[in-house]
């Protein structure tokens, strides 16, 4: 087996700086948008302005006639392409598969919310395109809406899709109800709560773009998308959409700024472009800008759930129910129907609970479509679980953390009522450690002080898991270079979490080079056969392991190379400092050398891939400390603490990166962000005039530890961590404000986004 001989300064658990840093902060990053081949035409997408409504266009040929417009696309002109395709579906409690509304890539006759796709206009530019857009006529026969989560389902609620009959749009249930139903029969005392987790817009920086080229001589077709994975986007977009074999598209994915989930899927605008470059004989762009963004990209969460505790005479929990309804806008999107499902298997988070029932709803509403945002059902699942402990506890006239300690898994590995296979870790360890890190002994001192100012003082936390890493695989191919140095080829796809480092440190600490001399390959299809993509926190485990494998492969075929070089035996060889060196003498050979010695390509080639057959299950806990002004409803977070297990670090720089990204986003959704649609289903939140993000003065400075255990279902004990940050922080704050209102004034629960106006009206109507 070979050992890595690496510089502290690289290998596994070294915290190399990023090497992507100096191409970004200098402007020379290279997105979509910054991709403009020869000849380029410039597309702009027409969309509805009604969320329910049959339609008709006018105005059609004029528009074609238009200055500079090359062409004109309507539902008609793309009606042989095959729908934008669904591929999460999960069967229901009647043994079949949810029915999959038709979702073609331009609407004919009904549209079914606000931005639903209608024409595609092609000109000189993009001013000319949208010029020519806006003079098209469509005459709207408007429809009944849909709107509500809570209501659409209600008799007197219009259907979306009259032909399904109903909103249902699947039944999904998970569990034992008999056991379920005996435990709640049994219990000395129920604890319910109802919650929400209201509906996100993604807002990465980026927004999307697309390029699309066609080779008439090879009748090949080219993509240029930032996505998270080109080989999901070729597959799910080759045989549905476009009825071609996807080796007749290649995907190139150049620099992305940010993902989150939503650019795994298939948009409209990727085959519009992709059409209209092969009819135009040009390529054809597409830029999305931010009044796109919210009105037609996927959006994330909107649950409405209820769940229940049975508990026996001593405060442990015998049983649990849930039932949840999801929001799956107008369509089930690609993964939609998936997200409720996948997050329900993690309701019993950190807890030993034997019974559960879980009854998952999906309805339709007219309505963007709702898909996998960052933990993708996992911060639904950890946030009901979280509100309920502390409502329990409180109950109970426990401490959150007595309540949480008396039903915590005890043993591993444990196995829950959902099959999830837990393998290692400390709940009641990086809870003690995070309330001992917070300085919880001295909030009551904290405590005072606000109350002496004016102000209310809170502080909440959650104890969290998640499942990722989700069983599968990935491939890693090294390749060592006539100069020396070493190209990597990986199917993960960077949005700009470090992949090139994180793999680089690898690479080099067994080659015994700088990092720098390290390439990552990603993002063509072409150049790079097969991969999985970037999502549910994959790339680092199952991607630093395969190239784990590939590396130490290749150093094995670099010492039998420079044995022959060397005339010695390959075993008494150390790769150091760009050279293969014969252990304690001074006789060496360059790696350049070794490599123009190779044969052929073959030989100085590694090839890794790391089967993983269970997820990975990273855990932890956020502690979160609030002051807020009873007069304005404001919340400041005063104090944040993470003690975490990611199983083993690759680095702890990109570790803490991830992390606190994560919480931003989860505090986003604590405290500010919602989408809100009126009645009539326009969006009201559709510009960050409306929609409230985040700002760099409502982020605390976070203090954050790893309290580390290998997972034993990775290879290299890696349990992921790019969803963490998000899944443990959403319940954290929140319980923090609930805590401080439940102090100050008895307030029970109230729900996200915690905003200073509904703080304050709690307060008044709390006397």
């Amino acid at each position: 087996m070979t050992e890595m001989k690496a510089p502290a300064k690289f290998g596994l658990g070294a915290s190399a700086q990023r090497i992507e840093d100096p191409h970004f902060v200098t402007g020379r990053g290279r997105y979509t948008s910054d991709i403009t081949p020869a000849g380029t035409l410039y597309g702009y997408v027409l969309r509805a302005q009604m969320a329910h409504a049959r339609f008709t266009l006018s105005g059609v040929d004029d528009a074609r006639e238009a200055p500079g417009v090359h062409l004109v696309l309507t539902g008609e002109d793309v009606e042989d392409l095959g729908h934008i395709p669904c591929r999460g579906l999960v069967r229901q409690v009647d043994g079949k598969f949810p029915w999959v509304p038709p979702r073609p890539v331009l609407n004919l006759t009904t549209v079914r919310h606000v931005g639903d796709p209608i024409a595609f206009v092609v000109a000189d530019t993009v001013e000319a395109a949208r010029s020519a857009a806006e003079a098209i006529d469509v005459d709207y026969v408007p429809l009944d809406v849909a709107v509500e989560t809570r209501t659409a389902l209600d008799p007197a609620t219009p259907v979306v899709w009259p032909e399904k009959g109903t909103n249902l749009a699947f039944d999904y249930f998970l569990g034992d109800k008999d056991k379920t139903d005996a435990a709640f029969a049994a219990a000395a005392r129920t604890v319910a709560l109802e919650v929400v987790n209201n509906r996100l817009v993604v807002n990465y920086m980026e927004t999307r773009a697309a390029i699309g080229e066609y080779d008439a001589d090879t009748d090949r077709y080219t993509l240029i998308a930032g996505t998270q994975g080109g080989h999901g986007m070729r597959d799910a977009l080759a045989r549905p959409v476009l009825k071609i074999a996807p080796s007749q598209l290649r995907v190139i994915t150049p620099d992305v700024g940010g993902g989150f989930g939503i650019k795994t899927f298939v948009f409209s605008e990727y085959p519009l472009v992709l059409v209209a470059a092969k009819k135009l004989g040009r390529p054809v762009k597409w830029v999305g800008d931010r009044t796109e963004h919210f009105i037609g990209d996927a959006q994330g969460r909107d649950n409405i759930t209820t769940g229940e505790l049975a508990l026996d005479a001593d405060g442990r929990i015998i049983g649990y129910r849930v039932d949840l309804t999801a929001n799956m806008g107008a369509y089930l999107n690609q993964y939609g129907p998936f997200i409720p499902w996948v997050g329900v298997t993690m309701s019993t988070g950190l807890y030993d609970i034997p019974a559960l029932a879980v009854s998952v709803k999906g309805v339709f509403t007219n309505t963007l479509p709702v898909d996998a945002y960052r933990g993708a059902g996992r911060p639904e699942a950890a946030y009901l679980i979280e509100r309920l402990m502390d409502v329990a506890a409180h109950d109970l006239g426990l401490t959150p953390e007595e309540f949480r300690r008396r039903n915590f898994v005890a043993t591993l590995p444990y196995t829950t009522a959902t099959g999830r296979s837990y393998d290692t870790g400390d709940f009641a360890g990086h809870m003690d450690a995070g309330l001992a890190a917070a300085d919880y002994a001295g909030f009551p001192a904290r405590l005072a002080a606000s109350k002496a100012a004016g102000k209310i003082r809170g502080l909440g936390f959650a104890t969290y898991i998640e499942a990722c890493a989700f069983p599968g695989s990935e491939e890693a191919n090294v390749v060592l270079n006539p100069d020396g140095g070493v190209t990597l080829f990986i199917g993960t796809q960077t949005n700009g979490q470090g992949h090139a480092t994180a793999y680089g440190q690898i690479i080099a600490g067994y080659l015994g080079i700088d990092i720098a001399q390290v390439k990552t390959v990603q993002g063509d299809t072409d150049l790079v056969a097969n991969g999985g993509g970037t999502g549910g926190s994959r790339s680092i485990p199952l991607g630093a392991a395969s190239v784990d494998i590939a590396a130490k492969v290749l150093v094995e075929k670099i010492k039998e190379l420079a044995a022959t070089e060397l005339e010695t035996s390959a075993g008494d060889l150390e790769l150091v400092d760009g050279a293969v060196r014969i252990v304690g003498t001074d006789r060496s050979i360059s790696l350049a050398d070794v490599a123009r010695a190779a044969p052929d390509e073959d030989s100085r080639k590694g090839y890794g891939k790391f089967v993983q057959d269970e997820c990975t299950y990273p855990n932890g806990t956020h502690v979160c400390e609030v002051e807020i002004d009873p007069e304005t409803g404001k919340t400041d977070v005063v104090g944040y603490t993470i003690v975490d297990d990611f199983g083993v670090t690759v680095n702890p720089l990109l570790l803490a990166g991830q992390v606190h990204g994560g919480v931003v986003q989860g505090l986003g959704q604590a405290l500010i962000e919602n989408t809100v649609y009126d009645a009539t289903g326009q969006l009201l939140t559709a510009s960050f005039m409306d929609y409230g993000m985040p700002r760099a003065d409502d982020v605390p400075s976070i203090a954050f530890q790893t309290r580390n255990i290998p997972s034993t279902t990775n290879m290299l004990g890696i349990k992921g961590a790019g969803e963490a940050g998000t899944i443990g922080a959403t319940p954290a704050v929140a319980n923090a404000v609930n805590d401080a209102l439940w102090r100050a004034y008895g307030i029970r629960h109230l729900d996200m986004p915690l905003t200073p106006l509904k703080v304050w009206e709690a307060i008044r109507a709390a006397g």
